[in-house]
């Protein structure tokens, strides 16, 4: 008796159910998630992988709630920032993911200058009643390099 003891002790018990989270757990809040979202966008504009990076559109009062920590993060990264409260809204991204919110820009210099010389150039094709087809497309095309897109991937976007 003593040996089936010895030998059913000794069996690899049946797969269970793994653990679930303890209470203990941490928990990653919105606010850290997106901090670190900018630090990793911070770091690949800082070393030139890339030359403009974006934080996620968020409301005016969650991004008040992240501004100055984000910026600190942005200059420990030797890159740049500026809030953005009026989107460029282009062909590649539909107008309901930034509409009402704010957009953080991670950049280098002379970046900031080459989106507020697009921002200028849509509003003036809109204005002389020209923005649309190839022109319309060329903007949106001139965003997705500042955002150092591949120029496949912009395409396909457009196509979208």
């Amino acid at each position: 008796m003593l040996a089936l003891v010895a030998f059913y002790a000794c069996q690899t018990p049946p797969a269970a159910e793994p653990p679930a989270a303890a209470a203990s757990d941490p928990v990653i809040d919105e606010r850290s998630y997106q901090l670190g979202v900018i630090g990793g966008f911070a770091e690949v504009v800082g070393v030139g992988v890339k030359k403009l990076a974006l934080s996620s559109a968020m409301s005016p009062d969650d991004m008040a709630g992240l501004r100055e920590e984000a910026e600190k993060i942005v200059a420990r990264n030797n890159a740049q920032c500026f809030l953005e409260t009026n989107f460029l809204v282009t062909d590649l991204f539909p107008v309901e993911v930034t509409e009402g919110k704010h957009v953080l820009f991670i950049y280098l210099d002379p970046v900031k200058d080459e989106y507020m010389a697009l921002k200028a150039r849509k509003q003036q094709l809109i204005d002389d009643g020209e923005y649309e087809g190839e022109a319309r497309k060329e903007i949106a095309r001139e965003m997705g390099r500042l955002l150092s897109y591949p120029e496949e991937r912009i395409e396909a976007m457009l196509a979208e």
